[in-house]
């Protein structure tokens, strides 16, 4: 037997289900009354590429008793996002793409084809966040115990060389120098895309993993994108926030603007008729219908009318594959995620390896010190991801930085009196927070961890005419900085902060998957939820509810207001900067979505209130 279909076999075949929490096929209703004459509308003709709606049906997405939001005030319900499985779990961006991947469980699907299914899903009801116009990475550990790692990146075109954008430095007044692109062209615009690496990955990880037929897993997605979907709060918010995008970007405009000049927002019924047909095209012919053919020829369009420089040969030579998860350890437990061109895995890691050597515990969860402490060690994480880490840096760096003795050494250097203050500035620190990422796992151990991203909220800005998708800014993750090892370069993969991440017992058992949004700020969410379950003995749901904070080597402290002020103010008096975030609960410091092997049995899905997220069980 080939090692390929060794692997196959090693997922869950999966079986009728019976014990579906819910039934997938029904749900989902619509409450609330039409505004206007003529009910549900179209986004736009797959034809014309124009919007014909008139009027919009406005509804909320209920499961059974629960809804995402509120009608009246237009606000996220924080409660209810978890779910319990005897059997699995779906942890997902929307509820849709949670209840397409918990139909294709229900069909016998593995859990590598519901994940497929989940991250077409997202394509269609969470487009400014992820897509077919971006990439990720997916980890993956199956019931025999082997874990892979899925790499399907963007990278950048070929003639993507020296001076790729305007420059300009600026120096302060104390002496430091900063770097920026004039115009914003490495985040909005034809400089910004790279070469898309979601549908590569996603029929590279079915054909290798999966069961199931292509088509049978892209069906939920095409029916969503065909028949429509209720806007949730996030969607809606992003749509408000750029609509002076959706207008200078006619392509963008033909997909989001009604007829009036408009957007599309919360509780609107929202049709893609022209994603559909991109949908179909893969479904129908593979990679093949991505990568040549009509599809090719209309994103190298869209891409050079606004100042790119791809050519078919960027997109015809794209491939995914499979690298090697970096593994370590924190307080017993084994922890695989992602290596490079990702610096999470192997920054969560270093992070955790720092924790490890302070009894957490016995500090107290979000506690003067216990924040002190994670500050120190962030900052230092931090620094060491911008002097050292780029896509291609050597395995050498990576295991120094991963070390336990190294993390030792910056253990001792930490005061708990004192504040440390960083002479390096991490150049990612402005990396995108708008991504996405999905979490499945089964009784029998498979588990599937992964994120996806087209980096800014709606990417580029720039759309593939008729299609229906949003083509990823993800250059605007190289660093304009010339001397950093993360610069740009012809076929180079950008450095990534996502860490889908996989965690088992010290005998090797399945106990956790997680993962996150957030640009640079997914490796301290991640971490946090980790101590959450580990050190606090937390539930999942309740670990990923707490209030966050993060730190970098600005030095300044970002927390969420729902931490106790007077640990704010004893933070102040150790020398701490800080900045409360915009929001109690604030999504741009990630936006987990976890499952637990509970002690109960049970699995234990937990979805972020941060977002429009919601966890589904079987």
């Amino acid at each position: 037997m080939s090692k390929k279909e060794i692997s196959r076999r090693s997922f869950l075949k999966g079986s009728a289900a019976a014990g579906l929490s819910v039934a997938a096929a029904g749900l989902f209703s619509a409450c609330g009354t039409s505004t206007g004459s003529s009910g549900a509308a179209a986004s736009g003709s797959a034809a014309s590429g124009s919007s014909s709606a008139a009027a919009t049906e406005k509804g909320v997405t209920t499961i059974g008793d629960w809804k995402l939001w509120d009608e009246a005030t237009g606000e996220l319900n924080r409660e209810g996002r978890d779910a319990t499985g005897d059997n699995a779990v779906v942890s997902a961006g929307t509820p849709w793409a949670a209840s397409a991947g918990l139909d294709i469980l229900k069909k016998g699907g593995n859990a590598v084809d519901a994940a497929v299914a989940v991250a077409f899903a997202l394509s269609v009801t969470e487009p400014q966040a992820s897509g077919l116009g971006g990439g990720g990475f997916m980890t993956i550990r199956d019931k025999a115990g082997e874990v892979k790692f899925i790499n399907f990146r963007e990278v950048a075109p070929q003639l993507a060389v020296e001076n790729y954008w305007p420059i300009t430095t600026e120096t302060s007044s104390d002496g430091t120098s900063e770097t920026t692109v004039i115009g914003n062209e490495n985040y909005t615009g034809g400089r910004a895309i790279g070469v898309p690496g979601e549908v590569a990955g996603m029929v590279w990880v079915l054909e290798h993993y999966g069961t199931m037929q292509l088509k049978d897993v892209m069906q939920p997605a095409i029916d969503l994108a065909t028949n429509g979907f209720y806007i949730g709060p996030t969607t809606g918010s992003c749509l408000d926030d750029n609509l002076a995008k959706l207008k200078a970007y006619s392509e963008f405009a033909s997909i989001y603007l009604k007829a009036d000049g408009t957007n599309y927002t919360t509780g609107d019924l929202f049709k893609n008729a022209q994603q559909a047909r991109a949908l179909q095209l893969v479904a129908d012919h593979g990679k093949d219908g991505f990568y040549t053919g009509e599809l090719q020829d209309a994103m190298i369009t869209a891409a050079n009318k606004y100042g790119g420089v791809f050519t078919p040969d960027d997109f015809t030579n794209f491939c995914a594959g499979e690298l090697t998860p970096v593994e370590g350890t924190y307080r017993g437990y084994k922890i695989y995620s992602s290596p490079l061109p990702s610096s999470g895995g192997l920054c969560v890691i270093q992070l955790l390896n720092i924790l490890e050597n302070f009894d957490i515990k016995t500090m107290g969860h979000n506690t003067v010190e216990t924040i002190h402490l994670m500050s120190e060690a962030m900052k230092m994480m931090y620094a060491d991801r911008a002097k050292y880490l780029a896509a291609d840096t050597e395995d050498a760096m990576v295991k120094s930085m991963m070390s336990k003795a190294y993390a030792k050494s910056l253990a001792a250097a930490i005061s708990m009196t004192e504040v440390h203050k960083p002479t390096s500035h991490d150049p990612m620190q402005y990396e995108h927070m708008d991504t996405t990422h999905f979490a499945i796992a089964d009784k029998d151990g498979n588990m599937v961890s992964c994120t996806q991203t087209i980096n800014g909220y709606f990417g580029s800005a720039v759309a593939p005419a008729g299609y229906g998708f949003m083509l990823n800014n993800e250059m605007g993750d190289f660093s304009t900085d010339p001397t950093s090892p993360n610069v740009i370069g012809p076929g180079k993969c950008p450095l990534s902060s996502m860490s889908p991440t996989v965690i088992c017992k010290e005998d090797g058992t399945p106990f956790l998957t997680l993962g996150s949004p957030g640009g640079s700020l997914i490796i301290i969410g991640v971490a946090q939820v980790i101590m959450n379950v580990i050190d606090f003995g937390m539930d999942i749901q309740d670990a990923i509810n707490e209030p966050r904070m993060g730190d970098n080597t600005e030095n300044k402290i970002r927390y969420e207001s729902r931490i106790d002020p007077t640990v704010i103010k004893g933070l102040q008096d150790l020398g701490h900067e800080v900045t409360d975030s915009p929001s109690e609960w604030d999504r741009g410091l990630g936006s987990i979505q976890a499952v637990l092997y509970a002690d109960d049995g049970k699995l234990h899905g937990g979805a972020d209130p941060r977002r429009d997220n919601k966890a589904l069980g079987m």
